[in-house]
């Protein structure tokens, strides 16, 4: 017997936890959450959380797991959750995944590349190497090193740039090199949901959403987080932006903005990587009907 795991991506504001709870309640299963920020227990109004009543309607995995201190990597995500899959395929023959993290979802159905550790020190000197010559001679560098990378990766993206020549730095091997290599297969089929809307329509949902945190409690829940952060967990939209104003860098009606264009921002990138992948086939937010249809005749197929 085949076992299935329906993944539901799609931008932020999209309404993803509930589809991922209608499906849950109709295939009688379990949702992992693959929001890699819900994962820590003290980000609650800023993530959009399931609230309650959402939680107790279906079995939820993987949120409020952690702790803002914790450090935890798409690769411990990996193993983590193809460990609870293989507990609940033991009773179900479908699961359910939710999340805007494409990195953390693809770790799930595809297997990460396996790089090789990278020891601080080396990130620390391209770092060092960054603030003092600035982009371009990350760019020269990656240029020289491994052109087949540097034709495809975001020249402008120093974080991509300093990993990448990281990697060849500790290796000695292009960076191109570990890419795509062969992965495990996965004992289950994914099907992939992307729930889609109009981008003025999503834009308008998440202006309303950010005034519903804020009037929630977001300021506060961000000050309490304010010792922490420096720590990955908080680089994150709508937590960094209030750190500015905790700071006295910019006034409150600003953060508030920026969290607004930030947001719709992220949403942009988000939508943007799906779309490149042509596995996930596209549905009207709130399709439900349609979205169950299409699980049914997929898993009819196989």
């Amino acid at each position: 017997m085949s076992k299935y795991l329906i993944i539901i991506g799609g931008a932020t504001a999209t309404g993803k936890t509930r589809m991922a709870i209608e499906l849950a309640k109709h295939f009688d299963t379990e949702i992992l959450s693959a929001d890699s920020r819900q994962f820590y227990k003290e980000m609650t109004i800023g993530t959009a959380k399931p609230d309650a009543e959402e939680l107790a309607s279906a079995k939820h995995h993987f949120i409020d797991s952690l702790s803002v201190q914790d450090e935890y990597t798409v690769g411990d995500f990996e193993r983590d959750a193809l460990s609870l899959l293989d507990t609940i395929f033991e009773k179900k023959d479908v699961a359910v995944m939710a999340g805007g993290s494409g990195l953390f979802i693809r770790a799930v159905c595809e297997g990460l590349d396996n790089f090789p550790d990278v020891p601080p020190a080396v990130r620390d000197d391209l770092n060092a190497l960054f603030e003092k010559e600035g982009i371009e001679s990350l760019q020269n560098e990656l240029a020289e090193k491994d052109p087949d990378y540097f034709n495809v990766v975001d020249k402008n993206n120093p974080v991509r740039l300093i990993r990448a020549l990281s990697v060849i730095r500790v290796s000695g091997q292009p960076f191109s090199s570990f890419l795509n290599q062969e992965k495990p297969a996965r004992p289950f089929i994914p099907i992939y949901v992307l729930l889609e809307m109009p981008r003025e329509k999503l834009y308008e949902r998440i202006n309303l959403r950010v005034d519903l945190m804020m009037k929630n409690g977001l300021l506060e829940e961000a000050k309490s987080l304010h010792p922490f952060k420096d720590f990955t967990s908080l680089q994150t939209v709508g937590y960094q932006e209030l750190m500015q104003f905790f700071d006295g860098n910019w006034t409150l009606e600003k953060a508030v903005e920026m969290i607004k264009q930030n947001s719709r921002r992220y949403a942009k990138r988000q939508m943007t990587w799906f779309r490149k992948r042509p596995h996930w086939v596209g549905f009207e937010s709130g399709d439900f009907e349609g979205v169950i249809d299409f699980v049914e005749r997929t898993k009819s197929n196989h």
